[in-house]
């Protein structure tokens, strides 16, 4: 670079002085590229601004990112998440899980957990009205009272729907630990269980097999005990897959079909004799 300036320093030279230049003294042509590259880079640094000469903007006056964060959570949907969490942290860790725990997991602070559930207590009941309360259809009842269907038919629909509603990991596992832990979740739910389906159950069986209605003769122990014995028959699928991590080797509709089967057929021999004309 430096000898291709120095050749054109050579051109600008007059011609006179061009054609004498094996006599010509080459440190002038040196000389003036030298004062040439000089004012070339006091030029430059005239040209380039200075960290002090550059203005900076005012924080007021730089324009805002047309980007924003994320939108603030409507208080419904907030303790949706908290609650759908809380579920899933239960059914993982038992209801001796701690709420600090809970809210690092949702990446909150615990004094705003305490905002939308301000006791641990009142945290729990919310998971119990939406995985117990929340997942129990209305239509069931009906479905086990309709008489327009088989008995049989009637019971297998409805098992295998409650079935698909409680066989699940966070339904097992809840349902266990609040045993386990005495929170009075258990004794409500079963109660409710009882008056939905085990008394719908028996007054359905006595009419079908022409036995006395209930109004008439009260259901017996063993009635209930057999009731008892069909459903926990079922819970129990969900105990060998969740707690005990035992996979089911068949598939759960048929086992729920054979074990109504075999219910229906034992369960004569229990129920209370004809009724006398």
């Amino acid at each position: 670079m430096i000898i291709y300036q120095l050749i054109n320093t050579v051109w600008e030279l007059p011609l006179s002085d061009q054609r004498g230049l094996v006599s010509w003294d080459w440190s002038v042509a040196w000389d003036r590229l030298s004062k040439t590259r000089r004012l070339d880079v006091q030029m430059l640094k005239a040209s380039t601004p200075t960290e002090e000469s550059v203005v900076k903007p005012s924080a007021k006056a730089r324009p805002r990112s047309a980007t924003r964060g994320p939108p603030r959570l409507d208080p419904t949907q907030r303790e949706a998440i908290i609650t759908r969490e809380a579920v899933a942290f239960f059914a993982e860790c038992g209801f001796e899980g701690q709420t600090r725990e809970l809210a690092k997991r949702l990446r909150i602070t615990q004094p705003l957990l305490y905002r939308y559930f301000p006791t641990k207590e009142a945290l729990i009941e919310r998971v119990y009205q939406e995985v117990f309360v929340g997942r129990w259809k209305a239509s069931w009842g009906k479905l086990i009272t309709d008489r327009a269907e088989p008995l049989k038919s009637r019971l297998t629909q409805f098992y295998r729907e409650y079935a698909e509603a409680i066989l699940t990991y966070e339904w097992i596992r809840l349902f266990m630990f609040a045993g386990l832990k005495d929170l009075g979740l258990n004794a409500r739910y079963l109660k409710m269980l009882r008056e939905r389906v085990f008394e719908k159950v028996i007054a359905e069986i006595r009419a079908e097999y022409g036995r006395p209605p209930i109004a008439q003769l009260p259901i017996t122990v063993l009635e209930i005990e057999m009731v008892w014995g069909l459903h926990a028959a079922i819970f129990y699928l969900g105990v060998r897959q969740f707690i005990y991590g035992m996979p089911l080797e068949a598939d759960v509709n048929s086992i729920i079909d054979a074990k109504v089967t075999t219910f229906l057929s034992g369960i004569r021999s229990i129920l209370p004799a004809k009724s006398r004309v």
